[in-house]
Order: structure tokens, then C-alpha cells, then sequence
């Protein structure tokens, strides 16, 4: 997916991390410049309408949500049978690279992700 132009405005830059159901790609929207964060469905379950919606609503889901330690969601579409959701890009390590990297969490900084996951929830 490298180098792809996206719905004719994200182009794909880099893969920035992965899950179960996605993986995520650092983006330029072109029509705006900006880098935005593109979650594109892995292909395994773009033909399975069950994840498809699934999908969606997720986004829907997290598009619903304002606050400072959420992502903000610009954009949701499909091309052919790529289904992506398009993130506000958050640059920096996720947790699970800082714990790979500095291995467990002292029971204070755990305190703190605790609490801003919590405001956020």
C-alpha cells in the first residue's frame, strides 16, 4: 500500500502499526496537507459483510466522541474492496512499543495512562 493514492487524496507514506482487524498507515492528505492516519481493513474481511459493519461502527462509534485523548476521525470511505477510516495523526510511541522498550510501567506512570484513559472513556 506504500506510495497508493487513496480515494484520490491520501497517499499512503508508511505503515505505522496493526491489529487484529486493520492495519494502520501514516498519510498525507493531499487536498488539505496534512498527515492524517489511514486505518484500512485487512483483505481477509473486506468480502465479509459481518466485519465490514463492524468496521463502520467503529468509527462511527469514535467519530461521536470530542475529547483531548481521543483521536479525532476526518473521514470514512471505500475504495474497490479497501474499507478505511482516516485518524487524526498522533505522532509519538503507543504504549505497547514503550512497554517493549522500557519494559513494565511503575505503578505511577500506570496511574497516569489509568486516569487519561479514564477521562477519555
Amino acid at each position: 500500500m506504500i506510495d497508493t493514492l487513496l480515494a484520490n487524496r491520501y497517499r499512503i507514506q508508511a505503515k505505522v502499526g496493526e491489529g487484529g482487524m486493520a492495519v494502520v498507515y501514516r498519510a498525507l492528505d493531499v487536498v488539505l496537507r496534512r498527515v492524517v492516519a489511514i486505518k484500512v481493513l485487512r483483505p481477509q474481511y473486506a468480502g465479509d459483510q459481518e466485519f465490514v459493519d463492524r468496521f463502520r461502527r467503529e468509527a462511527q462509534a469514535a467519530a461521536s466522541l470530542s475529547h483531548p485523548n481521543v483521536v479525532n476521525i476526518f473521514d470514512v470511505g471505500q475504495e474497490d474492496d479497501v474499507h478505511f477510516i482516516v485518524l487524526e495523526y498522533v505522532q509519538g510511541k503507543n504504549l505497547k512499543e514503550l512497554v517493549r522498550e522500557h519494559g513494565r510501567l511503575s505503578p505511577r506512570r500506570s496511574v497516569q495512562v489509568a486516569r487519561a484513559v479514564a477521562r477519555a472513556l
